[in-house]
């Protein structure tokens, strides 16, 4: 496909969790001969599946996906590992004359993906131990109104309880005396090294709400709370960064006792609806994102055939 290429073609899909991009991306892969990239922070790990919505087998069936169950729960995890590995699975995908299309709602996987990654100065050990014993104290939202007046652009990406990544940027500022906004606007995160095109998928906020309350419904008739408690007792407590992930912080919540089953249900819808508006936030600021509503599977088909011909090779099953 892409051999004669500098710089190889991938598709990306991405948008607010709930929208529809898993299908939509099993769609275009049946199309153009795909093989799906996950960009989802969750579905990386084993014997998390209801509450990361991961693809079913039988979808896994229709169209080979990728970087799905590569870690345990306990695992560290970040965005330059997960470049590191998609660019690696990418390079099999070209390889094998098929089209990437990199799948999820994690922003800053996609972004390290296609973009790079900051590098920051080595972390001083006391500095973070003092900025863990003040959220131990005083709460992260109060860390997250001290970033506020130092990197409002940050903190805005930033959810007020995410204690890992407000101490990190509060850690950048103490650290350099620049805010990590700057950083990354200085570093424009290096070259890309694909040519890319980027579909956001998005329809009316009420109606995404809409979906993601029934989502949220299907995953406990599902065994959501079932599935937290089998994690629970193979030894991974609830304090594990991806126990604290919507869905199954409130299941652990409920099943420890600290909350009622009411106030589990009625908090993870919400949680889940705050969590897509930041990630439409956070897609939004991208200028390359393309937006199109996920049923426009035709007007989605005409625009990669598009991509793809620029540079001579356009590719469909029809074609293959």
């Amino acid at each position: 496909m892409n051999s004669h290429r500098k710089k190889p073609d991938i598709v990306v899909i991405c948008g607010p969790t709930g929208i529809g991009k898993t299908a939509t991306a099993i769609a275009l892969a049946r199309i153009f001969h795909g093989e799906i990239i996950s960009a989802d922070s969750m579905q990386i790990y084993r014997h998390m599946d209801i509450g990361t919505a991961k693809p079913t087998p039988e979808e896994r069936t229709a169209a080979p996906h990728h970087l799905i169950d590569i870690a345990d729960p306990d695992e560290p995890f970040d965005a330059a590992r997960y470049a590191r590995e998609a660019r690696a699975v990418i390079a099999a995908v070209v390889a094998r004359n098929a089209l990437p299309i990199v799948t999820g709602g994690t922003g800053l996987y996609i972004k390290s993906l296609t973009q790079g990654i900051f590098r920051a100065k080595p972390v001083d050990p006391a500095l973070r131990e003092r900025l863990k014993q003040e959220v131990d104290r005083m709460g992260a939202p109060a860390l997250h109104r001290r970033l506020q007046e130092r990197d409002p652009i940050t903190a805005g990406r930033i959810h007020p309880n995410d204690a890992f990544r407000i101490i990190r940027a509060i850690e950048i500022f103490e650290t350099t005396g620049k805010p990590l906004s700057d950083h990354h606007s200085t570093h424009r995160f290096g070259e890309a090294p694909f040519r890319t095109l980027k579909i956001g998928l998005e329809m009316e906020r009420s109606a995404l709400y809409e979906r993601i309350d029934r989502r949220v419904d299907i995953m406990l008739a599902m065994g959501l709370a079932a599935e937290v408690r089998g994690l629970l007792e193979l030894g991974y407590p609830s304090q594990l960064k991806s126990m604290k992930s919507i869905g199954y912080r409130h299941m652990a919540d409920f099943i420890e006792g600290r909350t009622t089953w009411a106030e589990a249900v009625r908090t993870l819808k919400r949680d889940t609806r705050r969590y897509a508006k930041r990630q439409y936030t956070w897609f939004r600021a991208d200028p390359e994102v393309w937006w199109v509503p996920p049923h426009d599977l035709e007007t989605m088909r005409n625009r990669i055939l598009e991509f793809l011909t620029e540079r001579g090779r356009p590719r469909t099953q029809d074609q293959a």
